[in-house]
């Protein structure tokens, strides 16, 4: 097979002609491109040749394995690799035989093409099952990850033998299997003895567990001066307290906060409440949001509340990665401040009172007015204040009291954080999921 031809994969203009050629070239085409694929500084990518090696068939298959044994290099491996497990639902039954195969970089890429089977029954994910305990932990791992996205297309069918695995072993599968559980059914899908474990290790975990920052891709939080956390539990209308560490708490609502279902309610089923933090409490996760619409009304009402009893409440939105920021400030019952800069269109419509000091200090440092009226405000000083407030939400926390982003080991704690559902959660159940502890 001319190799010009094959290369002729990586230029845009000629790739449709030659591949329709190679597609009908078999066994030589197939043996060519592999051969192209685990050369240096080749020009063919592989997302060219996989389309062309799928529609080859078979026969490509074992030419690729042996390109993964002969590629001489990392990036040789990833090109040969990306191909192999993209050869389609027609060498289901191979890439299960090849989970077997004594090398690991072999099982790994197989269990990777069974990952890729987009469209097939897939009864061969059972056999996805021994290698949970692989040797290799990149093979453990894929396999695993593999066995939550493809469990959840199978239905149910997966459990009793997750089960069967937490009960009888091999020891070296059950860890693997009780996180895929987790994942793939929830607390209800786990033995009353695999619950009873995971609360031992969290009230193990507790007697050392130490302040850990709140930070995720977006926070939200609700602080109050107080650590009362019985109180603002019961204030909040929050049910089910469990006892979490820092790691757990975070973790949970940072998931939580991924969640998104049809009717938006998946993301506000859980909160962590912080124990007692240098004189505060914090209630963490999305439900706490006091800008996006679905939520801020009933936020503004709740930190009011808030307010009435303990004097002050806040609540607040900080998106880390440059989505903006958000402030809701309450005393003695009354709303003082609300605040939202987010890129939204509407975050104007949600503001409320006056300019905190804080906000007052910065726009001086900036050298715009401390008082403004934003239908008054020239363009220029509009959008220097805009890209100020995006980031302003930590600043603002801490200029008011305590910021849970900035919570380390070191900061003054009493008490035991917890898990604890809002009416949300309640209503719709929680999300299944595993989660550091």
């Amino acid at each position: 097979m001319n190799v010009d031809l094959v290369r002729e994969l990586g230029r845009p203009d000629r790739r449709v002609a030659a591949a329709e050629t190679l597609a009908a070239g078999g066994a030589t085409a197939a043996e060519a491109i592999v051969r192209e694929l685990t050369a240096e500084s080749s020009p063919v990518e592989w997302r060219a040749a996989a389309p062309v090696l799928r529609r080859i068939g078979g026969v490509a298959f074992d030419y690729l394995l042996q390109g993964l044994l002969d590629a001489p290099a990392e990036e040789m491996h990833n090109r040969v690799g990306h191909a192999f497990a993209r050869l389609g639902p027609g060498a289901l039954g191979r890439y299960t035989a090849a989970l077997s195969h004594p090398s690991p970089l072999i099982r790994r890429w197989a269990v990777l093409g069974i990952h890729h089977c987009d469209g097939a029954g897939l009864p061969e994910v059972p056999a996805l099952l021994p290698l949970l305990g692989d040797t290799d932990r990149a093979v453990a791992q894929q396999a695993q990850d593999t066995l939550v996205i493809r469990g959840t297309k199978i239905g149910q069918s997966l459990l009793p033998l997750l089960r069967q695995i937490r009960g009888e072993g091999p020891g070296r599968q059950r860890a693997r299997a009780l996180t895929v559980l987790a994942v793939l059914g929830g607390e209800t899908a786990l033995s009353a003895k695999d619950v009873a474990a995971v609360e031992r290790l969290i009230r193990m975990k507790l007697a050392t567990d130490r302040p850990v920052a709140l930070w995720a891709c977006s926070n939200h939080w609700i602080a109050v001066p107080s650590g009362d956390q019985a109180g603002i539990i019961s204030t909040l209308g929050l049910t089910g307290p469990r006892p979490v560490t820092f790691p757990l708490g975070n973790d949970i609502v940072d998931d939580d906060g991924h969640e998104a279902g049809p009717d938006g309610h998946e993301g506000f089923t859980r909160v962590f409440v912080t124990p007692e933090l240098d004189g505060w409490t914090f209630v963490l996760g999305a439900w706490c949001d006091p800008c996006g619409e679905a939520r801020s009304e009933d936020v503004l009402r709740l930190c009011t509340r808030l307010s009435s009893r303990y004097g002050r409440a806040q609540a607040y939105y900080y998106g880390a990665q440059g989505d903006g920021s958000a402030w809701l400030a309450a005393e003695d019952g009354r709303v003082v401040r609300r605040y939202c800069e987010t890129g939204d269109g509407e975050d104007e419509l949600l503001t409320l009172g006056d300019p905190l000091p804080y906000e007052r200090i910065r726009r001086e440092e900036l050298g715009l007015l401390p008082e403004w009226d934003p239908a008054l405000e020239s363009e220029a000083d509009a959008d220097a204040w805009k890209w100020a407030a995006f980031d302003l939400a930590p600043d603002i926390a801490r200029s008011l009291g305590v910021s849970p982003l900035a919570i380390g080991p070191e900061t003054p704690s009493r008490g035991t954080g917890v898990i604890a559902l809002t009416p949300y959660g309640v209503a719709h159940g929680v999300p299944t999921g595993a989660y550091r502890i």
